[in-house]
């Protein structure tokens, strides 16, 4: 098993989702460790919650550390987004790895709960790496 020390998961989570990976039941997941059903949903649930916000703190921490940073306001096209994108690429110097349909399919992708009729509805904090990842980071999940 999973050193928990390593994660930010618990033990129980982690014996769970394990058990659960495995193709047992929500009922025999929850007779194997002497509990109910619906503890094991709420286990399951907050395990999903520590994994999502890792995942953003990753989100967060490698827009951090991206040489060229900036943010967009709400109210921004998705076109102008791209067009920013590469306009700060270019300023510093470099190549963005996605050609322009690329890119804006792949802003959308992350940003799509984020825009309402290809709009913007919240401040979004952009990096570029080095080798022309662009990283994305929004309040709003």
């Amino acid at each position: 098993m999973v050193a928990v020390d390593s994660t930010i998961l618990t033990d129980r989570q982690i014996e769970v989702l394990e058990l659960r990976e495995r193709g047992f039941t929500q009922q025999e997941v929850a007779e194997q460790s002497n509990t109910t059903g619906s503890n094991v949903s709420a286990i399951e649930r907050a395990a999903e919650q520590n994994v999502e916000k890792a995942r953003r703190t990753l989100e967060l921490v490698r827009t951090i550390r991206s040489p060229v940073r900036f943010s967009i306001s709400p109210g921004t096209s998705f076109d102008d987004l791209v067009a920013s994108v590469y306009a700060h690429g270019d300023e510093a110097g470099i190549k963005i790895a996605y050609c322009r349909p690329e890119l804006y399919a792949h802003l959308y992708g992350i940003l799509e709960e984020c825009a309402k009729q290809n709009e913007l509805e919240a401040q979004v904090d952009i990096g570029i790496s080095n080798e022309g990842e662009v990283r994305v980071f929004s309040e709003e999940p």
